[in-house]
């Protein structure tokens, strides 16, 4: 395979996570964007490292993984609180 095809590929993937990251306000599809992301740099660490670019790809698995453990249960605490997902809706002021 010519090694361009992958890079073209984690390019269009990680446009397209940036894309959902700046347009979407549910914040399940703001995660789901983020792993595009991800995955984009995936595909270019394990075309590009070798032996080093997979290990780094699996601490990225690692990582990713992680994160969407932690970001469900905000969202899931987010949505106990406030009935709702949307990200335009979260009040960051501090109420006293």
């Amino acid at each position: 395979m010519h090694p361009t095809i992958p890079y073209v590929i984690a390019a269009l993937l990680f446009g397209l996570g940036v894309f959902g990251v700046l347009r979407r306000r549910n914040a399940i599809l703001l995660l789901m964007a983020v792993e595009l992301m991800l995955n984009a740099v995936n595909l270019v660490l394990i075309t590009a490292g070798g032996t080093h670019g997979q290990t780094f790809a699996l601490f990225v698995i690692v990582l990713a993984a992680a994160e969407v453990g932690v970001g469900l249960a905000l969202i899931l605490q987010l949505y106990r609180v406030k009935t709702s997902v949307a990200v335009d809706e979260i009040d960051l002021a501090e109420k006293s």
